[in-house]
């Protein structure tokens, strides 16, 4: 007998969800180099200012009362591509159990469109050079690996 999956939500991160959340960014190879789920006090200092900050935007996918994933959008506005809004997608991420669901789908759908919502031209995200599976997956979501990134460890 299957059961019935309960409905997805999406909404804004609060700080009840920050386990969750922590535990998803340091659930792979890299995020376990640089994530410290036993420490959640820079984090907390962290969500205080995302939620202070109209432009950005920390959102949660909820299942049930399940903490299911994760991403932040932010919003900037610019002076090139004549004055052009553009958004970012950062740390994305889908609990080990929902990979495959089409929930990755699904978020970066909403991401999209809140862009939309927000006046954007230009929806765009990184991928660590070592992720191939993700960048996959935004190719066929219709991201184009336009450009080279650059990083400088502060």
């Amino acid at each position: 007998m299957t059961e019935a999956t309960p409905e997805l939500a999406i909404r804004p991160a609060a700080e009840e969800d920050l386990p969750a959340i922590v535990a998803m960014l340091a659930d792979d190879p890299l995020g376990a180099t640089r994530e410290s789920p036993d420490d959640l006090t820079p984090y907390t200092a962290a969500l205080k200012r995302l939620t202070d900050d109209p432009h950005q935007h920390l959102v949660v996918a909820v299942r049930g009362d399940r903490v299911v994933g994760t991403l932040q959008l932010t919003i900037v506005p610019g002076l090139s591509r004549k004055g052009a809004t553009r958004s970012i997608i950062e740390g994305v991420r889908i609990h080990a159990d929902e990979r495959g669901s089409g929930l990755g789908t699904r978020f970066i759908e909403w991401a999209v469109e809140r862009s939309r919502a927000e006046n954007c031209q230009l929806v765009q995200l990184t991928s660590d050079v070592t992720r191939t599976d993700a960048h996959r997956f935004y190719e066929r979501l219709g991201f184009t690996a336009s450009h080279v990134g650059f990083k400088l460890q502060l």
